[in-house]
């Protein structure tokens, strides 16, 4: 039985019905077929392009969030009936929380090096770049595959009597002792997989912007691809990481859904990165030719990351416009 009309109202309201698979359905139609075209093309350059291998690793992760995402959109338009399975709603859960975190990990890795490649290019130039790039995507994989083991161990999905509905993950029993390693293990793990990306994000970018600025040289279309890249990554992760936090104390002290439409909302709209990613690539790109500045002692590897960025654009527009586009110099310094 629930313990309030609130879960209830919830439960059975247009928010969670309408808009938030609504917002999935978005997501899905648009990020599928995009981080396909960047693991397609980041995939045939891992063996040259240090940069391919965290794309081909972001790709991966979306690609499983948006695939979770099918079955999340049909739960929610099903009137939050859950009808897979709790083994099903287990494997969601976790592919839903542990991508959101790894895309996070990710992107904050991508900003690192960018980073260190703006602020500090000589050392960029000097360091063991596939290595690096190949061993930070694993170790953010084998981190976040741990982390989620928790979600495999407690039941995620229950029979609310009063809706006639089955749920996964929504709704917890009223007795939470048996849950309350699991809120204060969410709690840190929220601490670790949503805060930590978003401030090392927030630095890096904040420290590129500012050194570019600084520069005599013209930077404004890096700056503003920069500064597009670092909004839209505080405004997808930063209501959801704050919002994530508060639920999770408010579940600790015995609140139990004072705060979760609004939760709900924000991990929702958070999705939207998955979808975003690939996009947010093609915008950094046009700012190849801009990057010559400090790229043009690297040579050979400088023309590949301008076939690299090429080809990767080229696949995204041949998926939305079927265009057939071909390689002339104009289109290899960007799109």
């Amino acid at each position: 039985m629930l313990r309030s009309n609130n879960t209830a109202n919830y439960l059975q309201g247009p928010l969670s019905n309408r808009f938030i698979p609504a917002v999935y359905i978005i997501a899905v139609f648009v990020g599928i077929p995009a981080n396909i075209a960047i693991l397609v093309s980041a995939g045939t350059k891992v063996r040259v392009i240090s940069s391919a291998i965290l794309y081909c690793s972001l790709a991966a992760s979306d690609l499983l969030l948006l695939f979770s995402l099918l079955l999340k959109a049909h739960y929610h338009l099903s009137g939050n009936n859950w009808i897979f399975g709790e083994t099903a709603c287990r494997i969601t859960t976790a592919c839903f929380y542990g991508n959101l975190y790894c895309s996070a990990f990710t992107l904050a890795c991508i900003s690192i090096k960018r980073y260190i490649a703006v602020v500090h290019p000589f050392l960029f130039k000097s360091l063991p770049k596939r290595s690096f790039s190949t061993w930070g995507c694993l170790t953010v994989w084998i981190i976040f595959i741990i982390a989620t083991v928790p979600e495999f161990l407690v039941q995620q999905s229950y029979r609310i009597t009063d809706l006639g509905v089955i749920t996964c993950h929504d709704v917890l029993p009223a007795d939470l002792n048996y849950y309350q390693w699991l809120i204060y293990y969410n709690l840190g793990l929220t601490c670790v997989g949503f805060f930590l990306p978003l401030v090392v994000t927030v630095a890096c970018y904040t420290s590129i912007v500012w050194h570019l600025n600084r520069s005599h040289l013209d930077w404004a279309l890096y700056i503003r691809a920069s500064t597009f890249n670092f909004i839209i990554f505080v405004l997808c992760f930063g209501p959801s990481s704050c919002l994530h936090f508060v639920h999770y104390v408010l579940l600790s002290v015995g609140s139990t859904e004072s705060f979760y439409i609004y939760f709900s909302v924000t991990v929702c709209l958070c999705c939207l990165h998955s979808a975003l990613d690939p996009y947010l690539f093609v915008l950094m790109s046009r700012t190849v030719r801009s990057k010559r500045y400090f790229l043009t002692r690297k040579g050979r590897a400088l023309k590949q990351n301008s076939e690299f960025v090429a080809e990767s654009c080229s696949y995204l527009f041949n998926f939305f416009c079927g265009n057939r586009l071909s390689y002339s110099e104009d289109w290899s310094n960007g799109c």
